[in-house]
């Protein structure tokens, strides 16, 4: 379950990161965030999971942890058109890994990311993204 202090990182400036801890298992945790993205409108397009792929490639046994790159078409769309670089910034990325015995949920702050762009338009994409992962990862639960 949630606490209180383990809300969005609402009010967080420092954070590049926002955050929820769960008692849900990683399969469990990662199937709601899917569902949640979905719900605001984001696709899976990339999707790496680093514990096989440690192991595969280096032989290193980890906790399970995914990466999950999320893209909302129309805000890539947006941010592409301001700056056409930022595509190096793309998509949002979400992880979900097992800590302590507890399962962690985080996106990067696209406020973070995207703010290092100086053009119009960025901050908007940026605050509607923002946005839209903490929703979507308010409803995780747990």
């Amino acid at each position: 379950m949630l606490t209180e202090d383990e809300a969005p990182n609402e009010g967080d400036t420092m954070s590049y990161a926002i955050k929820v801890t769960t008692d849900l298992t990683c399969d469990e945790a990662e199937a709601r965030v899917r569902q949640a993205l979905a719900d605001e409108g984001f696709g899976i397009i990339t999707e790496i999971d680093m514990a096989a792929t440690l192991k595969a490639k280096i032989d290193k046994d980890m906790a399970p942890y995914k990466i999950l790159g999320a893209c909302r078409p129309v805000l890539a769309a947006a941010a592409v058109d301001a700056e056409p670089d930022i595509g190096l910034l793309l998509p949002c990325n979400v992880v979900v890994y097992e800590r302590d015995g507890r399962t962690v949920v985080a996106a990067l702050d696209p406020r973070a990311m995207l703010g290092m762009a100086q053009a119009e338009g960025v901050d908007d994409v940026a605050d509607d993204a923002g946005g839209r992962l903490r929703r979507a990862l308010a409803t995780i639960g747990g």
